[in-house]
């Protein structure tokens, strides 16, 4: 799968992920930005939380990660959340997550 084929593949599973406060996709909240991908497949993205203290970033961010690990073609990833009270933390808690 070439790379845009790849980015489109993840965009289609990231739209089923729906924040439950709003009823709407992480993609058309643009909480999943700065998708990347390298020649083995392994992507990496930016999760924005919708507010600094959002109380299911936990879970949004567990839901990113698991429609990720279905797109064929994803060989790894790397989750990098910014703007959010807990984010260094979270982002420890995460890599642990998406190494096994």
């Amino acid at each position: 799968m070439n790379p845009a084929e790849l980015e489109q593949a993840v965009i289609e599973k990231l739209s089923e992920v729906i924040d439950p406060e709003t009823g709407i996709d992480v993609i058309r909240m643009h909480l999943v930005q700065e998708i990347q991908f390298d020649q083995a497949g392994k992507i990496s993205y930016v999760f924005r939380p919708s507010s600094p203290l959002c109380p299911i970033a936990v879970p949004l961010a567990l839901g990113i990660i698991d429609a990720i690990k279905e797109v064929p073609g994803i060989t790894g990833q790397q989750i990098t959340v910014k703007d959010y009270v807990q984010s260094e933390q979270l982002n420890e808690i995460l890599k642990t997550i998406v190494e096994e």
